[in-house]
């Protein structure tokens, strides 16, 4: 297989990894539910589907590994899906039987995993720090491991962030969850969490629409 093939089967099996939302499992409770629901639910024709947004990896170096389904990229990793951004030094995917993606990403000694996501509509920002991140795509699940650190910003200040050892996201319900121990961003391996009143959040992005409309 030559680097060009290699390279789009690879990127191919990228889709899925760090996206906002777990495009497997829903695209399965889709077609489950268009299945069950009478022809009157289901969208008229002539409505255009959601588009999923394109990915695209740059790095150093790839291995794609296509009988393990395992994708490895290393070298100053930038991965960017639609409004997400993921950052590292090595990006490792594989595949299981039934199409759900698994994704880890490291970095070297003395750096971190960096993962941005943006929200426009609400003028809001998503940044997660740590120096380990795995997505579980089954689950849709993304946790930052080691020096864990979550923050939220509002028309680029911020308003709510999570200190851990492990800092764990549940894209699907909007959870966070939040463990300490030694390696946590807290001092005393605690979990630290600061956050402001949702009204005050919510006129922050009122504000932020005022000033850019």
């Amino acid at each position: 297989m030559n680097l060009s093939e290699s390279t789009r089967l690879a990127t191919m099996a990228a889709l899925l990894f760090f996206a906002a939302t777990g495009i497997q499992a829903q695209a399965a409770a889709k077609t489950a539910s268009a299945k069950a629901a009478p022809a009157a639910s289901q969208p008229a024709q002539g409505t255009p589907a959601k588009e999923e947004p394109d990915t695209l990896i740059l790095s150093d170096t790839l291995n794609y590994d296509d009988v393990a389904k395992v994708s490895v990229f290393t070298g100053n990793v930038i991965m960017t899906r639609g409004l997400m951004t993921l950052r590292s030094d090595q990006l490792s995917m594989r595949e299981d039987a039934e199409g759900f993606q698994y994704g880890t990403a490291t970095v070297e000694p003395g750096k971190l995993v960096y993962v941005r996501q943006e929200n426009p509509e609400k003028f809001e920002v998503v940044e997660a720090k740590g120096l380990r991140a795995e997505y579980n795509g089954k689950t849709d699940v993304l946790e930052m491991i080691g020096q864990a650190v979550v923050t939220r910003f509002i028309c680029g200040k911020p308003f709510d962030t999570i200190r851990g050892e492990r800092v764990k996201y549940h894209q699907t319900t909007k959870v966070y969850e939040a463990f300490g121990g030694p390696g946590s961003a807290a001092p005393g391996g605690r979990v630290r969490s600061l956050t402001q009143p949702r009204a005050k959040a919510d006129k922050a992005a009122a504000e932020c629409g005022k000033k850019q409309s």
